[in-house]
């Protein structure tokens, strides 16, 4: 029997990967709903091609502007809008599968709703973590959820664990994740006040949307997955480690009691995890080409502490840093990095200024220990706003 499967997120480079596996395995997969921003002309090719009963969009114009436009196809897809259409979508009893591609804290809402509902969510979007921490992660248990990570740094680490969750903490000396180091890997720590929007998106290895690339050529994707990786595995911060490996091959490790360390391969293509993600606990194609061995080129790993990588990326260490922190600190510290990389993309803030205002916001802010959804938009704003600020004193 088909598993239908709502895809939030659908017209950004996770969603777009995404169905380009169920594409590939239609006997086994079909589109229940899709979600975008505003992005129409996108949007109307991907109803077109998977004929989903629901698609969502962020605003009223641009769900207006769908709707007219799949009536003159003679689409039957039924256009939505909005955050309660989101939650709609993604908790509705006919679905079974949702992926979570949302970027930023946007994507928490309806995270929370496919997890109170008990879907197997696939989580691409790390944020709904970082924010909802200790929340996300009981609203899974209660829901009776599958949550499984989307990310290729923390699929790597699902597949290399022991399949009991329970034996983890037993069993488990630590986790290893791996950074590319992203463009800036080699660059003068000097010079990086002086880096465009442009270089920060140019990526080595990874084809992503502007805001993950700019994460990248901070570091400060891997402290959100650092955060990440503390909630969905349950192992304390002392025991989660980064370690920079240029060439991607190596997605993460898990090094065992026993010093035995086990490691997930692969190319870097997104299309893997998705596709583990979609078919677990069974293995399907995913149309990433094979890792060919013989000409791999050769593996390296560098320490955060060598080459000057902690002058280079200062954002890393504010994954401990937070953590450390009172409930909510996390939700701080993400909201701020928002805001920061967007005043980054629209030029009214340096690249270096990016951890700055990172920083200032959680002097700023206090956390309050969210206990509810609206409590951590609370704390979202007053972050966002705060970070507002530092911004602002960045341009005086």
């Amino acid at each position: 029997m088909k598993r239908r499967i709502t895809v939030l997120g659908s017209t950004g480079s996770i969603g777009v990967n995404t169905l380009d596996v169920i594409a590939r395995h239609p006997e086994r997969f079909e589109v229940f709903a899709l979600s975008a921003a505003t992005q129409v002309d996108l949007m109307l090719q991907q109803c077109e091609r998977f004929a989903p009963q629901f698609a969502v969009m962020a605003t009223e114009p641009a769900a207006r502007e769908l709707a007219a436009r799949l009536r003159a196809r003679g689409l039957a897809t039924q256009v939505l809008w909005g955050q309660r259409s989101l939650d709609e979508v993604a908790s509705h009893e006919q679905v079974d599968l949702v992926m979570a591609a949302i970027v930023g804290a946007a994507g928490l809402a309806s995270c929370l709703a496919a997890a109170a509902a008990g879907k197997r969510l696939l989580l691409a979007n790390k944020e709904a973590l970082v924010v909802g921490g200790d929340l996300f992660m009981e609203t899974v248990r209660r829901g009776g959820a599958t949550l499984l990570p989307i990310d290729s740094e923390h699929s790597a680490i699902f597949q290399s664990l022991p399949e009991d969750p329970a034996t983890w903490d037993d069993r488990v000396e630590k986790i290893i994740l791996t950074a590319s180091g992203g463009p800036f890997r080699t660059r003068d720590p000097a010079t990086l006040r002086n880096v465009t929007p442009e270089e920060a998106c140019a990526h080595p290895n990874w084809v992503m949307g502007r805001k993950i690339s700019v994460d990248s050529a901070t570091m400060m994707n891997k402290a959100l997955e650092v955060i990440e990786a503390r909630f969905l595995f349950g192992l304390s911060p002392q025991r989660l480690e980064v370690v920079i490996h240029p060439q991607s091959v190596i997605h993460s490790m898990v090094q065992y009691r026993d010093a035995s360390v086990v490691a997930q391969l692969g190319t870097p293509d997104m299309r893997v995890p998705i596709a583990y993600g979609l078919a677990w606990p069974d293995r399907v194609t995913s149309g990433a080409p094979a890792l060919d061995f013989h000409t791999l080129a050769d593996m390296s790993f560098e320490s955060f502490d060598s080459r000057g990588h902690r002058q280079r990326f200062p954002g890393l260490a504010l994954a401990w840093d937070s953590l450390r922190g009172p409930r909510g600190t996390t939700a701080i510290l993400n909201a701020a990095n928002e805001v920061a990389v967007a005043a980054f993309l629209d030029r009214r803030i340096r690249f270096d200024q990016i951890h700055s205002v990172n920083v200032a916001t959680l002097s700023a802010v206090a956390p309050s220990n969210p206990g509810s959804l609206d409590e951590l938009f609370e704390l979202d704003r007053q972050s966002r706003e705060a970070a507002g600020d530092a911004v602002a004193r960045c341009r005086a």
